[in-house]
């Protein structure tokens, strides 16, 4: 075991784990953040397992779920503004889940930006980390979003049928 994957199984069991146990478990208004957390830390331990193994293909898993990670919360904000209206997010926590996304990716990206050497890897990097950090943002805006808005009582949301 090398430095790279003790830094992987540590964000594993540390992040992923209650993330993705808040994702699991509990009202809405804790899983949606906690699934948006959990894939993009799920995404960071990929990275950091490439690098550990020195398997540069292991950095393909974690570029599709920097893009499929913020579309999946961006689905369930969608499917569920109605009970996110109801029942919001505690403010703090939402910001605390997005602060965490927003230092653990150049915490993760930047020191394997420096041990891999210059040219296309380094790109995907910066390009995974880039998309990481936008879909955390662009997802944190469409659960403050639906918190304030909802789809209304009076129907169902728009493109979506009663039976």
């Amino acid at each position: 075991m090398n430095g790279w994957t003790a830094a992987a199984a540590a964000l594993l069991l540390c992040g992923v784990a209650p993330a993705a146990c808040g994702a699991a478990t509990g009202p809405v208004r804790r899983r949606v953040p906690g699934q948006n957390l959990a894939t993009t830390l799920l995404s960071l331990v990929m990275l950091l397992l490439a690098q550990g193994y020195g398997r540069p293909a292991y950095t393909d898993p974690a570029l599709v779920l920097a893009v499929l990670g913020p579309a999946g919360t961006l689905l369930y904000v969608r499917l569920l503004a109605d009970q996110l209206a109801a029942h919001p997010p505690r403010p703090r926590s939402l910001l605390a889940v997005t602060a965490l996304s927003y230092t653990a990716v150049p915490v993760v990206v930047l020191p394997l930006c420096v041990a891999t050497s210059p040219g296309r890897a380094t790109v995907k990097l910066l390009v995974i980390g880039a998309l990481l950090v936008l879909g955390s943002r662009v997802a944190a805006r469409a659960v403050t979003a639906a918190v304030t808005s909802g789809h209304g009582r009076t129907g169902p949301a728009e493109g979506m049928s009663d039976g």
